[in-house]
């Protein structure tokens, strides 16, 4: 199933919908808890999609991907480098992402992110998936020169607009078959089996719910495989995985003050 969140056209009213068959159904209440259909619909062609949902928060692991060829590190850290990126850097589909002023480098990063849909605390591994809602697309846009020299990830990844997520939350997603792939300005540059992930989804679950209380809407970017590079203003960014759809944002300079 795959649900959505969108702007009417005509109104600017947001709403919730579930998409079938390119028509979006309108629902309402907790997509994590009790919703139902309120009996309109409406053609993608009279919305403007946003972010499938507006996250609780969003916790991400860096250095998560191996290239193609290389061997996996025959231990695992001892301590995964996570960050949090706030929920004002939020954007949906086809929105701008904004090249901060003075900003010389920005990457994108095409990732896989996986939604919570129940609260979870000190699980196991073979328990995580219990807890996943669904997933979604994040691009991890990332301002390299904000990084601290002692690793400190949070300032790079949190200006407005550095999140994009989208298009769609799909619940049923065979990971078995899912490619993590982006197009910058329509050359392929990022394509990956989530069979290089060096941490696992459910390992990434099962540790972060023993430092925290996971709760339902927190949205885990599971990593960014080999292959980003930097952006400019001007140019555009399409982030992939079939059975979810495509993430397309366009950068753009900072308005002028």
């Amino acid at each position: 199933m795959k649900f959505a969140r969108f702007a009417l056209k005509a109104d600017g009213s947001i709403k919730q919908a579930v998409l079938r068959e390119q028509t979006l159904y309108v629902i309402e209440g907790d997509i994590f808890g009790l919703w139902k259909y309120k009996g309109s619909s409406y053609d993608l062609n009279e919305v403007t999609l946003l972010a499938p949902l507006e996250p609780h928060s969003i916790i991400g692991v860096g250095k998560n991907y191996i290239a193609a060829g290389e061997t996996k590190p025959e231990q695992l850290p001892k301590v995964p480098v996570f960050f949090y990126k706030p929920v004002t850097s939020v954007i949906g589909p086809e929105a701008d992402i904004v090249i901060p002023s003075g900003v010389t480098e920005v990457k994108f990063e095409s990732e896989l992110a996986v939604v919570i849909g129940k609260q979870a605390r000190n699980i196991q591994e073979q328990e995580a998936w219990d807890y996943v809602f669904g997933y979604t697309i994040a691009n991890d846009v990332t301002a390299p020169q904000f990084n601290h020299p002692d690793g400190h990830w949070t300032v790079s990844k949190s200006f407005d607009t550095f999140t994009p997520l989208g298009p769609y939350l799909e619940t049923e997603l065979d990971l078995q078959q899912v490619r993590v792939q982006a197009q910058y300005n329509g050359t392929r540059k990022q394509d990956s089996e989530l069979e290089l992930m060096i941490l696992s989804i459910p390992f990434l679950i099962s540790y972060l719910s023993r430092v925290l209380t996971l709760q339902p809407g927190d949205v885990i970017l599971s990593g960014s495989p080999a292959g980003a590079e930097f952006m400019a203003a001007g140019e555009l960014i399409e982030c992939q995985i079939d059975g979810i759809g495509i993430l397309r944002n366009s950068t753009v300079a900072p308005p002028q003050s």
